[in-house]
Formats: C-alpha cells, structure tokens, sequence
C-alpha cells in the first residue's frame, strides 16, 4: 500500500494545496508544529484501518507484525540505516523517553541539555534525573546571529566527569536552528559522553544518513516534514546501544529485544506506521531532495519578509536554518511564555497558525515552508502581524 512516483513533480504553492485537507480560510504557514498529511496519503492509512477493522484478530496475529516491519524497511531506507536498528513510536518524544527512562543514573551523574531544546524532552530528562537524585546541565545556545563554532565549544566546555549523557536537537524547534550535529556528537563522544540526538524536525527536512551522525540514539518525527499521519515517530538505536533499550510501555514481547519490544505494546491503531511507505513516495513525487532546497529557500524569503515588514531581524543565517526561519516580533513587554502564549492566540485569532516562542530578551515567530506554500503567504503573514501589532499599540 504505497504511492508511485511514476511523473514529473506537480507544480508546487497554491497549485498543489487541493492535494491536503487544509481549511482555505486560514493562512497555515506553521507546517513544523503539527504538519498536515496529505488526502493521498490519509487514503492509505484509512485502508490500513478498514483492513484491520475487517478481522481484527487476523489482522493483529497475522498481518500487523509482518507489515511493521515492511514500513520500518521503507524508512531505514530512507534514513539510511537497516530496519532492526530502527523502531516505529509515537513521536520523537515518546523515543526520548524510552532511551531516558531506560539509561542507568546514578546520584550526582549529569544530563546535558540545550537551553532551545524541546520543552517536553527537557521535561522528561528533569524527571529521570529528580528520580535518580542527577542533575541536569543546560547549555545556553548564543541567540540570535549564533556560530556553529562556538555553539559547539560550548556544549564541549559544559561537559564535566559527571556528565553522562548529552540530549542534542538536529533542529531545534524554539529557534528552527539547523545545529552542527556531527561535531557536537564527535565532541561529547571525544570525552566518553553518550549522545541522544531530538531529530523531530529532520526527516524530510534535511538530508539525513543517520549512522553516519554516529549518536547513539536518534528520535525523529515523520508527521512533520515526512507529510505521513499523526503519530508516526521511530527511534533509532545504535547496534551496541540496543541492550536494555525498552519502551516505556511493558508488554508481552518484554524480553525479546529490539525493535520486537516496540513494535507491540498492546493494542495500538498502527495505521499511521503502515501508512510511512506511502508519505516517503508523496514526498518523492514532489521532488524529494528538490523539495527540500526549494521549502529552504521560501523560508528564507519569509523570514525577509517577515522582518522588513515589522523592522526588525531575522534570527540566523540560512546556512543554519531549512525550511523554517525564525523572526523577532516588535514585542515591548517583558519575554514571558504567558506573552508568547498570548500573541499566538492572537494570531490565531485572525486566522493564522504561526508558534511563538520566548528566546532570549525577545518573542520570535517561527514560519515554516511546505510544499502548499508559496511568497503571497508571507506577505499575508506579515500583514496580519503588524495588524497584530497596531491593535495592541
């Protein structure tokens, strides 16, 4: 159950959104927070789930586990690695607390974590650490103009004999920032350091040869930028780190390793796993890697826009950055999350779906580019900020 890429990629923008079951009356350009899964790919999953639904025991006994694993092929494929390193989760999240919940702490041991990091993965890694009496160790990341350089001699002068295990974001999502991630793994590995990496924006928005990243443990989402359903996230473990890796959901397969441990926790609506093959092909039929460059340089015009129009910045250069650009709103009060919090609603109140993210001594509105996007969004986008903005005045 899969798409074939058999013509040349469709004309793109406007042109294209009839192909997703996006509400023509909003101005969407938020695609990084939840993405938005294409009709085509929907179908296949729907048949997934009319097929279960016809015999549910046959389906669950017979069918779902030879079928995991097809889908978990396709996409170790795609990333490059080999289908019994990589298990299908819910979300880049539930991964991080898998590897989190099942790496050995001791009192006084240290997490390494980022200061842009995922607020929900900063979270678990301060819950094991609080159970084991750890402590976790945050890394300011410099915002905004950062350098990659320093960004990376900074987490290695973070590092002490106590740190045991680094958490590393491949993009990070307050600031949409594409980090150095070989040569921050090189530099935790360099000292004895296990390396964890929140990949949950990368997949379909960065090349990615996972392997040769050479972490540990990579988490990554597919409903994002792989365009597949909600719930569709994999963890990828290296073959000497799969010992003692377990779900955070203990079921029958307990003791049979990985990825068997994952791939049945009970019984689970795996329709959005099966339904990966057929994201990977719908991306392929828009271009792939061409996709990638061109969603990269919308972004960056976005963001131009974006920041003409309010006078203020940009966040990064677009070397670090893909198809997401982060952008300084004209905000006066105080950098709070309630503020952040507030504008969004805001936003959301005329109808755009933009996140806004505390960073520093500023509010910065992420954009994001997809395939249905094109530069009359941005200026749109613009135009309802500063309306934003002068009603509040």
């Amino acid at each position: 159950m899969s798409l074939q890429n058999e013509t040349a990629p469709p004309p793109l923008g406007r042109a294209i959104r009839h192909a997703f079951a996006l509400d023509p009356d909003w101005l969407t350009i938020g695609h990084g927070a939840y993405g938005a899964t294409p009709r085509a790919v929907l179908a296949v999953q729907d048949a997934w789930r009319a097929r279960m639904e016809a015999q549910p025991t046959r389906f669950f006994k017979a069918i779902l586990p030879g079928a995991i694993r097809e889908a978990a092929a396709a996409l170790a494929a795609y990333l490059g690695g080999e289908p019994e390193d990589l298990a299908f989760v819910e979300n880049a999240t539930a991964g991080c607390n898998a590897v989190l919940q099942s790496f050995p702490l001791a009192p006084e041991d240290e997490i390494l974590v980022l200061d842009h990091g995922y607020r929900a993965v900063r979270n678990a890694a301060r819950h094991v650490a609080t159970r084991a009496g750890a402590r976790i160790v945050t890394v300011h990341v410099p915002w905004p103009d950062p350098d990659p350089e320093e960004i990376v001699a900074r987490v290695a002068a973070a590092i002490t004999a106590s740190t045991r295990l680094a958490i590393l974001d491949h993009v990070t999502s307050p600031s949409a920032l594409v980090l150095p991630i070989d040569a921050l793994v090189r530099a935790c590995h360099a000292v004895g350091v296990r390396v964890l990496v929140d990949g949950a924006h990368a997949p379909g928005l960065v090349p990615l040869d996972i392997p040769a990243i050479g972490a540990d443990w990579y988490v990554g989402n597919c409903h994002k930028w792989l365009m597949a359903p909600k719930g569709s996230g994999f963890l990828w473990a290296r073959r000497d780190r799969q010992d003692r890796l377990h779900p955070v959901v203990i079921s029958h397969p307990y003791g049979e390793g990985f990825p068997a441990e994952f791939d049945y926790t009970g019984t689970r609506d795996s329709t959005a796993w099966l339904a990966v093959p057929a994201a990977l092909d719908f991306c392929a039929s828009l271009g792939g890697p061409a996709l990638m460059r061109r969603n990269a340089e919308l972004a960056r015009q976005g963001g131009e826009i974006l920041a003409s129009r309010l006078g203020t910045q940009v966040g990064a250069a677009p070397a670090l950055c893909a198809a997401m650009a982060s952008v300084r709103l004209p905000w006066r009060g105080p950098a709070t999350r309630e503020a952040s919090l507030l504008l969004r609603e805001r936003l959301l109140d005329r109808r755009t779906d933009a996140p806004v993210h505390p960073i520093g001594d500023g509010l910065w509105l992420r954009l994001s580019a997809q395939a249905y996007n094109e530069p009359a969004d941005y200026e749109d986008l613009a135009e309802r900020c500063a309306a934003t903005f002068a009603e509040a005045a």
